[in-house]
């Protein structure tokens, strides 16, 4: 099968934004927050660990620590304890913490609004800091990357990066600048939807005639497995 040409995965990559858009765009984030400090905790709590989760445990995290000054003198061990059923949930509750007083000693308590600034606040990559960013301020410096991107992105056979973080690039050379805002979201409905980690439902995919993957879930995994 000849390989195919940069021109033409940028005309599938096109489509397949559109249609997803189309589907998904109108729905709201799935993560719960009020602010952009809420936005960022959220976000960086969501690390292997689904949103329906993040959703259970901030509304006790932020009734008691609404803002980064009440979150920065919080015990660890409190925090922990709301945050509990999360996975990585003692990593995470120092991260909440630590990036709390970053964020009252080098920002006067306010979220920055560059990609610089951002990853570098404890427990804060790149994915979490597209994604605030975005939602917060309308500011679009890349794609959030997260497993559901990067599987659905493998599958359609726009990457072959071995990890999501490294992924974007390829995401970035492909996909207009214009739709960048949109592929997290919508995407990641796609994933949870019918483009599962479990296998995918390609007679019900609305992307089925532009994946090469399509009928063979399996591509993944191997790919993961390289």
């Amino acid at each position: 099968m000849p390989r195919e040409s940069k021109k033409s995965k940028q005309a599938r990559a096109e489509e397949t934004c559109v249609r997803m858009e189309e589907r998904y765009g109108h729905m709201e984030s799935a993560l719960d927050y009020t602010s952009p400090f809420t936005l960022l905790v959220a976000v960086m709590l969501s690390a292997q660990t689904t949103d329906v989760a993040v959703n259970k445990v901030t509304p006790e995290l932020f009734a008691r620590w609404p803002g980064p000054a009440e979150l920065a003198q919080a015990e660890l061990y409190q925090v922990e304890d709301v945050i509990h059923s999360l996975g990585f949930y003692r990593t995470k509750a120092q991260h909440a913490i630590e990036l709390s007083q970053a964020l009252i000693s080098e920002y006067g308590g306010e979220v920055p609004r560059s990609m610089e600034e951002l990853t570098r606040l404890p427990g804060v990559g790149r994915k979490t800091a597209n994604i605030v960013l975005n939602k917060a301020f309308g500011i679009v410096e890349g794609i959030a990357v997260d497993t559901h991107v990067y599987r659905i992105a493998t599958r359609l056979g726009f990457t072959k990066a071995p990890t999501p973080a490294a992924a974007e690039k390829d995401l970035l050379e492909l996909i207009q600048k214009k739709r960048w805002h949109g592929v997290n979201e919508t995407w990641i409905r796609l994933g949870r939807e019918i483009c599962s980690a479990r296998g995918a439902r390609c007679d019900e995919c609305p992307l089925a005639d532009l994946c090469p993957s399509a009928g063979q879930p399996d591509r993944y995994f191997k790919h993961k497995k390289r």
